[in-house]
């Protein structure tokens, strides 16, 4: 909405009024639960420092390879999307935001496919 532009906050308001239509607010407060049990679920695995999440939110910390810092978080995104799952890494850090029409099945196959490449990276 640079400077108000007109078109542009009747765009951003139409798609408002279409997330409340679609009850795309409530998502993340009702998928909440299976988000963080599937997220923390990880937070065992090998390298895993730590899991964060909230709402439909989460970031997964992995320890850095031996003399290559911020290298594993790349290998393990790359593998998560050999795997059919896009995550974003940032650092040794993956940061996750579905969208929000994410079913609960999908949020078990996310993380199933980062726990196997976290695994396999190693």
């Amino acid at each position: 909405t640079y400077s108000g532009h007109p078109v542009a906050c009747a765009a951003g308001m139409a798609t408002l009024d279409i997330y409340e239509q679609e009850g795309l607010f409530e998502r993340p407060k009702a998928l909440q639960d299976p988000w963080q049990d599937a997220a923390l679920g990880l937070s065992d695995l090998p390298n895993v420092i730590d899991v964060r999440c909230f709402a439909l939110l989460g970031a997964i910390e992995l320890a850095p390879l031996d003399g290559a810092p911020m290298q594993r978080g790349a290998a393990v995104a790359k593998r998560c999307y050999e795997k059919g799952a896009w995550v974003r890494p940032i650092g040794d850090s993956l940061v996750l935001s579905p969208p929000l029409i994410i079913s609960e099945a999908e949020i078990k196959r996310i993380f199933d496919i980062i726990g196997e490449a976290i695994c396999e990276v190693g």
